[in-house]
């Protein structure tokens, strides 16, 4: 009688006896450099997948010897990965942007204009809109005006977001569509005045104002727009997002789309602190389904550092009147923590300045035992006292970080900060000891939708082209492995789902990008333009480069 070869062990135990005929899959990978990002971080060859989950990996004999499957794939020797989780980002926003002019990266006002009026010629509605400038990029670096765009647009109304999507401007007809003028007051914004007359830039809350009156789209045109942002996704790798600060209605279309099995990305929806949604969402408790999840509430301590809206303990380095604006009142802060707290939420905080992380910490605190599993974030955790980064790690508080705005925000940070402060900022190395681990995600369409922008900015602390040679405070970088787990199994873990995505291991979502390069040893200045060659989700092929 002819015996089975020896197996190993950890193989061994998926069968009763050795010479079982081989087991029935769906899909079977093999020859190929498999990143499992798993506790001992195991480098395997092949993969099985059956019903959309991961059935086993391992070596490519051992593999092909126990399995056979309806569909094989040689891998060529390329690399597999989990597939890329943005733990922050606005996917709703991005997908919505999508019918605004891009203004990303534009020089000047005189820029805008003309990528506006292109726009012009294929606009939705009634109104002309944008998205992505930075007065930094400008030659004159002071926040702009309306004046050029009421001349360009007297008839139109006109309103374009910075790009970290805290200030905007309008000009006069869209001011006057939102009844704007030197009288109108808000609170956790500004409407900004010049002679007693507003100029058309708004800050923060203020820019509800005008988002507000414009009329909404058709649901068709959200749904195609929803569909061309997924399209993006899966061509980066992005195969799960984090939506943060969606209404009830953004979330219930999500849902809907899902069940019909119209829309594919997984999301993590963060709940905005409104009646609605706590009225809704919060008795029924925490709410999952294979591609939505929502168990979070996120909050607003304060504005952006570039718009000079983030909430400092001491006037700005470079502005000596200001100390940023606190968004959300404290009140409905301490409100959402103390519901949350009941009904098994999760807690997201925007924290941008050090005043605005001193107090949501401390917040934090009054609801949260220490060492706690309750993984209540901050998010961005941008300018941070460096006397109280320890209260991260006495109370489990996760610091949701997007590392690619350290190298955006690298020319002129200081600036804002001064020399002392900046030792507390973009500080990844000293949040990640704190607590052990971090998720690392972009915060698009503040930035780059794609994942290895911000998984290169972690470990290099450089721009794309490799500038500052030694990196911008280097001390605070990452490892590659930290990197890569950074927007996998910890981007998984900071949504509590690292049971079901985020490694590939045994019955979690058959989800993985596979490439051409090892992310681990390619030369950090080839990773802006590195192409994702294919991109799974469910053990389906949703994205291939040869499409």
């Amino acid at each position: 009688m002819r015996k089975c070869a020896i197996i190993p062990v950890i193989v061994a135990v998926l069968f009763i006896f050795g010479c079982s005929p081989k087991q029935k899959a769906d899909l079977l990978l093999y020859n190929g450099n498999i990143y499992t990002v798993d506790e001992s971080f195991q480098l395997a060859e092949a993969i099985v997948v059956k019903d959309g989950k991961v059935l086993a990996v391992g070596k490519d004999d051992d593999i092909l010897s126990l399995f056979e499957a309806t569909e094989t794939v040689d891998l060529e020797e390329k690399y597999v990965y989990p597939g890329f989780m943005d733990p922050h980002s606005h996917f709703m926003g991005y997908s919505m942007n999508l019918m605004h002019a891009n203004l990303w990266m534009s020089s000047s006002m005189e820029e805008i204009v003309e990528r506006l009026e292109k726009q012009k010629e294929t606009m939705m509605g009634e109104w002309l809109q944008g998205r992505g400038w930075d007065q930094n990029l400008f030659a004159v670096k002071a926040m702009p005006d309306n004046s050029l765009l009421n001349a360009a647009f007297p008839d139109t109304p006109v309103y374009i977001v910075r790009v970290d999507g805290h200030a905007a401007v309008a000009n006069d007809k869209a001011l006057q569509l939102a009844g704007i003028d030197s009288q109108t007051q808000v609170n956790g914004g500004e409407i900004v005045l010049y002679d007693g007359k507003p100029t058309g830039l708004l800050i923060d809350r203020a820019m509800y104002l005008v988002s507000s009156v414009i009329p909404e789209l058709t649901a068709s045109e959200t749904v195609e727009l929803l569909k061309r942002g997924q399209t993006d996704m899966f061509t980066v790798g992005l195969t799960s997002v984090c939506d943060a600060g969606l209404p009830k209605s953004s979330i219930l279309l999500l849902d809907s789309l899902h069940q019909a099995d119209e829309l594919d990305i997984r999301v993590y929806a963060m709940l905005s602190p409104s009646e609605e949604n706590f009225d809704y969402f919060l008795p029924q408790g925490p709410y999952q389904t294979e591609k939505l999840t929502v168990r979070s509430v996120k909050l607003f301590a304060d504005g952006a550092l570039g718009s000079r809206g983030a909430l400092m303990k001491k006037p700005y380095s470079d502005d000596s009147a200001n100390r940023g604006l606190l968004v959300d009142d404290l009140e409905l802060m301490r409100r959402s923590c103390e519901l949350a707290h009941e009904f098994g939420f999760q807690v997201n905080t925007h924290c941008i300045g050090d005043s605005a992380n001193s107090l949501m910490l401390n917040m934090y605190a009054d609801f949260l035992e220490p060492d706690n599993d309750l993984r209540w974030r901050i998010e961005h955790a941008q300018v941070v006292d460096p006397a109280e980064f320890e209260m991260f790690g006495t109370y489990q508080i996760i610091p949701s970080i997007q590392a690619i705005h350290a190298v955006s925000d690298m020319g002129w940070a200081e600036d804002r900060v001064g020399a002392d402060r900046i030792k507390g900022a973009y500080a990844f190395r000293d949040l990640m000891e704190q607590v052990g681990w971090l998720p690392n995600g972009s915060d698009f369409p503040v930035e780059r939708i794609n994942p290895l922008f911000s998984f290169h900015a972690a470990f290099t602390r450089q721009d794309k082209i490799g500038q500052p040679e030694e990196g911008w405070y280097p001390q605070q970088r990452l490892t590659r492995e930290e990197a890569l787990k950074g927007m996998t199994i910890w981007a998984a873990k900071a949504n509590f789902e690292e049971d079901t995505r985020g490694s590939l291991e045994e019955g979690k979502f058959a989800d993985f990008v596979i490439m051409d390069v090892d992310l681990m040893t390619v030369d950090p200045v080839l990773i802006y333009d590195l192409p994702v060659q294919e991109t799974w989700l469910g053990g389906k092929r949703v994205y291939s480069i040869m499409e």
